[in-house]
């Protein structure tokens, strides 16, 4: 009975779809008790494009959890809300708008579908109500199979792109952007707000190891696309432009990284972490902000249902983080780093924009 009532709904889709665009083939891919998208895979003349896929290994446990908020599982959606949220990063950092879900979701309701300024450029590719996402997007295992369990150190996997409409070569050279940022300055997934432990009795425990660590083994070939070309496309005149106000830190441009190094709680009465964010250090007084707290430790300390704003792994070592203009400044960043880091060299601070240049070179494209 449960396969016939498969069945039947996918043919409905399938007659759906026929009647309203391309040829396509329609079937829900079911792998034990997880199902994959819905392969709705355009086929023949009106194909936009064939699949691309990256190759990744996991340095760390990547965390993606489930609806009891346990790990055991891999959401899918998990991974991508995590890469759209970085692409998000990208697209502010090259002048362009993306919406965000605290303040300006798409569309803009007084738009019509394909009126300019309906959605923004982010919502363009990945989907917002009314709006369909422009790919099917599958996690694969090392053997092509649909994965369906946490992803662990270690474990090589696949992100596989599907098109189900005509993907713009911008766009595709953003997403190849955007995961490479991901792999050598960021992290992919949850609970990557965790903080390391040099203490023996706590480094293995849950609230002190770190989630999301990934490095790009593969990748697809990608068009080559100049900043000046990728700076145009996220700024047409057909996407819709936003405010981005108390959200406008999340930007390319106010991102910082320092690889190899890393920030850490070091006894009950040390923590180089909570110094940099301005809390006091002693363990029972750790989510307490320092005596004479000025507007920027709050600011990078965040709160509940606030995200603070520096984020650090030990193994393999990395901290990275965002500015906020008017609060603090890349200056001042680096100069909180070299009170923990007495030795901190300036080149070691990787300010966005210089970050960016490095990733279009090293990716083939040029920078002017």
């Amino acid at each position: 009975m449960a396969l016939r009532k498969r069945a039947a709904i996918a043919s409905l889709i399938h007659r759906a779809a026929l009647q309203s665009g391309p040829v396509i083939t329609v079937r829900r891919r079911w792998t034990g008790d997880a199902v994959s998208e819905l392969d709705r895979t355009p086929h023949g003349a009106d194909a936009p494009g064939a699949p691309r896929t990256w190759c990744l290994k996991a340095l760390t446990d990547i965390w993606t959890g489930d609806a009891e908020r346990k790990g055991d599982r891999l959401i899918p959606t998990g991974l991508l809300g995590s890469i759209r949220w970085w692409f998000e990063v990208v697209v502010r950092g090259l002048g362009g708008s993306a919406c965000d879900p605290t303040e300006h979701q798409c569309p803009d309701r007084q738009k019509k579908l394909h009126e300019a300024g309906h959605h923004c450029v982010v919502c363009e590719l990945f989907g917002c109500t009314g709006w369909a996402r422009k790919f099917r997007f599958d996690v694969l295992d090392g053997n092509e199979q649909i994965k369906t369990t946490q992803i662990k150190k270690d474990n090589a996997f696949k992100l596989r792109f599907t098109p189900l409409r005509r993907i713009e070569q911008e766009e595709w050279a953003l997403l190849d952007l955007t995961l490479r940022l991901i792999a050598k300055y960021g992290a992919i997934g949850g609970k990557t707000v965790y903080k390391p432990s040099d203490e023996s009795a706590r480094q293995s425990q849950a609230h002190h190891r770190d989630y999301g660590i990934v490095q790009i083994n593969g990748a697809p070939t990608i068009e080559k696309r100049k900043l000046n070309q990728l700076k145009a496309y996220v700024s047409r005149s057909e996407w819709r432009t936003l405010n981005h106000g108390a959200y406008a830190w999340a930007s390319l441009a106010n991102f910082w990284c320092v690889p190899g190094r890393y920030l850490v709680r070091q006894n009950g009465n040390e923590s180089t972490f909570n110094r940099v964010l301005g809390r006091k250090e002693p363990k029972n007084q750790g989510q307490q902000l320092r005596d004479k707290a000025e507007c920027v430790d709050k600011w990078l300390a965040g709160k509940q249902q606030e995200s603070k704003k520096v984020f650090s792994f030990k193994d393999p070592p990395r901290t990275f983080g965002f500015v906020k203009p008017g609060v603090i400044d890349f200056v001042a960043m680096r100069q909180r780093l070299k009170q923990t880091w007495s030795d901190l060299k300036d080149e070691e601070f990787i300010e966005g924009p210089a970050l960016l240049d490095r990733l279009l070179g090293e990716g083939g494209g040029a920078t002017e």
